[in-house]
């Protein structure tokens, strides 16, 4: 018999309501059990419910709600509590369900990972519920939310059944010589597969913008000593996150900050200054701060506007066309209203008075938003494990393309369907046959 499982669906800590879940064939019979025999609410229903202990001792009073199978969250029996939040109550109840036969605390992901096992959910939608868990901006939440609704799996399961369907009619061409099949049902095979190995390649050329979305876009601000970079990451956060100093090379070490511009999450490093050292921890601080630089998304290099015209070559040696380039401590007066570093246009800025803030706010979102939103309706790839997967795929239908034997040229069919049905966890191959008996009268 499957285990039955237990767990709060809540976070830990003091709380009006917490909810426990149980999963299984024993959860109505756990129910039973804490409330003393009285009987089950009905199903997706709340029902008032008093849950006792050792000797009819009052544990608490709450709420309990049934949702048979397969019409739950796991496609089991599952039962909700929703008790007062507080640490003796939980623990009491947790106590309880332990003491019980047959049944055990749930591990971590369990309840999501029988949804998927049961066939609620796919694995791009039991990921997206993960990350519509710990989105912390609004466009996370709405990059879970369409994944979760089905969106990336409905384009990956399209793409496999024309997959499928190309390798089944091979196949057919392959086992079925004598047959007399339409030569032009050749040609749409491989017209197909040219058509997906397209698609499957413009989708992987999307720039990550899934997977920086989810963990953020990185931005590096670079600059040299006292540029006013570490008072900038202040300024952006809000708050004291960086130490500021007139002493040069006080920042040693990259300082991260997460921000959230217009509603996409932003990763914002503070960095060593860049000069000349000879001291040997301020050394590795500035190797730190060009390997920060080359690795980030977007680089903002700050230019010391006290030192006007004079820029750092330094810093401008990191500044590319993709680059925000601000001049800071404009309020000293040496800096003009629309200054240019080596040719491109510059921001004056004054973290001091809070000049040029707002504008350079804006463009940070701008910047941001372009980088992410993508402009593409297509859903986009949210993990390494999908764009690995779909590579694989990629590749197998150009050796599939380019194989002399149409055996060898199936192989590599089956070996695209495979990869992109491990995207979603369907790998079935029984299908196959269901397409081929479907579309050609075999043995009429």
């Amino acid at each position: 018999m499957t285990p039955t499982i237990f767990a709060p669906a809540t976070a830990p800590g003091r709380a009006g309501v917490a909810i426990v879940r149980i999963s299984g064939p024993l959860a109505d019979a756990a129910l039973s059990a804490l409330t003393a025999g009285a009987p089950l609410p009905q199903p997706r229903r709340a029902a008032r419910v008093r849950v006792s202990g050792e000797g009819g001792e009052q544990v608490d009073d709450g709420l309990a709600l049934r949702f048979p199978a397969p019409a739950s969250f796991t496609g089991e029996d599952v039962v909700e509590l929703h008790l007062h939040g507080s640490r003796a109550v939980m623990e009491a109840v947790m106590a309880l369900l332990s003491a019980q036969e047959g049944l055990r605390v749930a591990e971590p992901g369990e309840f999501t990972r029988r949804a998927f096992e049961n066939g609620k959910m796919d694995l791009t939608q039991a990921e997206a519920l993960a990350d519509l868990i710990d989105a912390e901006t609004a466009a996370q939440r709405r990059q879970a939310l369409r994944q979760m609704d089905g969106a990336l799996a409905r384009l990956y399961d399209a793409w496999r059944d024309r997959l499928v369907r190309a390798l089944a009619h091979l196949e057919a061409f392959i086992d079925f010589p004598d047959e007399e099949l339409p030569p032009a049902a050749e040609r749409a095979i491989w017209g197909s597969v040219e058509g997906l190995t397209a698609e499957m390649r413009s989708h992987l050329d999307d720039g990550h913008r899934g997977e920086r979305l989810r963990d953020g876009l990185h931005i590096a601000i670079i600059g040299p000593p006292n540029a006013g970079k570490s008072s900038l990451l202040n300024a952006l956060a809000q708050r004291e996150a960086a130490i500021v100093s007139d002493i040069a090379g006080t920042t040693r070490d990259v300082v991260d900050v997460h921000l959230d511009l217009g509603g996409y999450p932003v990763v914002l490093a503070d960095t060593a200054g860049l000069r000349e050292a000879a001291e040997t921890i301020e050394s590795e601080g500035i190797r730190r701060a060009r390997a920060r630089a080359e690795q980030a998304d977007l680089r903002l290099a700050v230019f010391d506007g006290a030192e006007w015209p004079a820029v750092d070559d330094h810093t401008l040696s990191l500044v590319d066309d993709s680059a925000l380039v601000v001049v800071n401590k404009a309020d000293l007066g040496a800096v003009p209203e629309a200054p240019a570093v080596n040719g491109q246009p510059a921001l004056p800025l004054s973290v001091k008075t809070g000049r040029g803030l707002d504008t350079l706010l804006e463009r940070l979102t701008a910047l941001v938003a372009d980088r992410l939103s993508g402009g593409s309706a297509a859903p986009a790839l949210t993990r390494a494990r999908h764009r690995a997967a779909l590579a694989e795929c990629v590749d197998a239908l150009a050796r599939a393309q380019a194989a002399d034997l149409a055996e060898l040229a199936a192989e590599d069919l089956r070996l695209a369907v495979r990869a992109l049905g491990r995207i979603t966890g369907r790998v079935e191959v029984d299908e196959l046959l269901d397409v081929i008996f479907r579309d050609f009268c075999i043995g009429k």
